[in-house]
């Protein structure tokens, strides 16, 4: 609020006999005030737009929550192989579990479109959330002892190629803030197949190597991709 020093011909109208007098009245000000500044973020951000708790955040935090829970089945099963006693409803557990997780990916996204829930927070968590689902399960297939189990080469390929993108996509965001990262049709191939091997793998079919192979085949070519793709672009950067 600021002072404005009016006269009291002003406050009294047009009467000629007022004496010329001054008084002070408190008027609003104008622009550029905290009580402006306040009404406009009040308008550009309304309750509940930015929430961080929405109800997509918390399908995929609940997504995280699966992983140690289908860890644990998966351990509990395997010890049951080992021994020669394997409880089957414990491979169905898993199985199930790992379904729901699956599926909560395509509804968490689904919800913050539909509602516009998209946040920083879940474009942070997601990605965590579907890498750490899908890593956990290879390594957990590939060391519960199992009657049918990843060989070893296979989760390290997949790691292996997982940490070269990172770093690669680490570098670039280095030297170039505004970089973007699109997928390639050879990575979401692998995904594809790397799912489909772990499917054949919870249900224990027979020739499920030829799936783990066709998964390894595809990683290892959407890793070479994704390098080539990342020398490009350092070497445009370098030119530029």
């Amino acid at each position: 609020m600021v002072e404005r020093v009016v006269r009291n011909d002003e406050v009294r109208g047009s009467n000629p006999l007022a004496s010329t007098t001054f008084q002070r009245r408190r008027l609003p000000r104008a622009t550029g005030g905290k009580n402006v500044r306040l009404v406009a973020s009040a308008r550009a951000n309304p309750p509940g737009r930015n929430k961080t708790m929405t109800l997509a955040n918390k399908i995929t935090i609940t997504r995280i929550l699966l992983i140690p829970v289908f860890v644990l089945f998966c351990i509990y099963y395997g010890r049951g192989v080992e021994n020669g006693e394997p409880v089957e409803w414990q491979r169905w557990a898993a199985i199930i579990t790992f379904l729901i997780a699956s599926a909560s990916d395509g509804l968490d996204g689904w919800v913050a479109r539909r509602w516009k829930q998209r946040s920083r927070l879940g474009t942070i968590l997601d990605p965590i959330a579907d890498k750490g689902l899908l890593l956990t399960a290879i390594l957990a297939l590939s060391f519960s002892k199992w009657t049918f189990a990843f060989p070893l080469w296979f989760p390290v390929l997949v790691i292996a190629r997982d940490a070269v993108i990172l770093t690669g996509c680490g570098v670039l965001f280095h030297l170039d803030e505004k970089l973007t990262v699109r997928p390639l049709w050879s990575g979401k191939a692998a995904t594809a197949f790397q799912m489909v091997a772990l499917a054949w793998m919870m249900l224990q079919l027979p020739h499920y190597l030829v799936s783990v192979y066709v998964a390894g085949i595809f990683t290892l070519i959407s890793g070479v991709a994704y390098v080539a793709r990342g020398v490009a672009q350092l070497r445009h950067f370098d030119k530029t």
